[in-house]
């Protein structure tokens, strides 16, 4: 027995996860974040922005424009995030905007509610119904690997819920993206869908090793997919397939936090090339001067970049007018 396996046998792992890596992940985190100062006051703004999206009006109605459709899974943790989000994309676009609702098993009806404000073109998916669906198109039985990540990893329903028995094209956006812009990119793609759709990453975050990515997928992966937007074609997706990845993957390196980016990045890897939202203008992680004064199109607020969001962002979308 070699010292890992033994250090395994004790429990050490476990130990010095729950003793030393998690707290120095915190540490780390609130460093990043500016210490427990700034992010108290971003606590403090992000509750400010949860009470002003239960105020936000309905979304245009724009009668006599084309109507686009997003899709977007949300709960009782991120609502505040999605209301803005569809109420920026709607206040750019200059569409009539429409938007089916995933539940990711936390909405209750003060939820429901309180993203019905924004008018008669949000259709809700309750988890009810969605896993419904599963127990007849991805029973447990056949799809062990999905069904256990779609239990314990939620990510993977961005994948699922929009998709699995259903066909055409679909957006599907993560909730912590504003719009300062006309999305005209977006808005042609929606129009006129043919290629996988994806944004650009601030780094490349995949959780696995390129060699077993490129290996399963058969091909090159693309540099940076970044899934905050990911446009995909429902009846494309090979469930079969998915579940075999996932459960070679977790097989060979275990769990990540990353693999709905990996898989799409490796469905993106076949489908080259693919539709790839502008780096510049569709920005992910917005620094500072970007984040109080946004030039780009859209921001997609990861790791420390939230600062921004709940200082600024929001706010600038509540202004009066078109954006500058």
């Amino acid at each position: 027995m070699n010292l890992r396996s033994f250090a395994r046998t004790l429990g050490l792992g476990r130990l010095a996860l729950v003793l030393w890596h998690n707290p120095w992940s915190r540490l780390r985190d609130s460093w990043r974040n500016g210490g427990p100062w700034v992010e108290r006051e971003n606590e403090r703004q992000r509750r400010e922005m949860e009470a002003a999206a239960a105020m936000l009006p309905p979304l245009p109605a724009r009668d006599g424009a084309a109507e686009v459709t997003l899709h977007v899974l949300t709960g009782r943790r991120f609502w505040y995030q999605t209301a803005f989000c569809l109420h920026s994309f709607a206040r750019q676009a200059e569409f009539r905007v429409a938007a089916e609702i995933y539940d990711d098993g936390s909405c209750d009806q003060e939820v429901r509610s309180l993203l019905s404000r924004l008018g008669p073109r949000l259709r809700f998916h309750s988890y009810a119904e969605q896993v419904a669906r599963l127990d007849q198109l991805l029973p447990a039985s056949r799809f062990h690997t999905l069904r256990d990540r779609w239990q314990n990893y939620p990510h993977i329903r961005k994948l699922i819920a929009p998709h699995l028995g259903s066909t055409g094209w679909k957006l599907v956006i993560d909730s912590d993206l504003l719009f300062f812009r006309r999305p005209d990119f977006l808005l042609e793609w929606l129009r006129q869908p043919e290629r996988i759709l994806h944004a650009v990453d601030c780094e490349e975050n995949y959780g696995y090793s390129r060699p077993v990515l490129e290996h399963l997928a058969g091909a090159p992966l693309p540099p940076l997919v970044n899934v905050g937007l990911c446009g995909l074609r429902s009846e494309s997706l090979d469930w079969a397939e998915l579940e075999a990845w996932c459960t070679e993957l977790i097989r060979r390196e275990r769990t990540s936090y990353y693999l709905e980016q990996a898989l799409v990045a490796m469905l993106a890897a076949r489908a080259q090339p693919c539709a790839v939202a502008p780096a510049a203008d569709y920005l992910t992680r917005p620094g500072k001067e970007e984040g109080i004064h946004p030039r780009a199109v859209m921001h997609h607020y990861v790791a420390e970049s939230r600062r921004w969001y709940f200082r600024h962002g929001w706010r600038r979308v509540t202004e009066k007018g078109p954006a500058p």
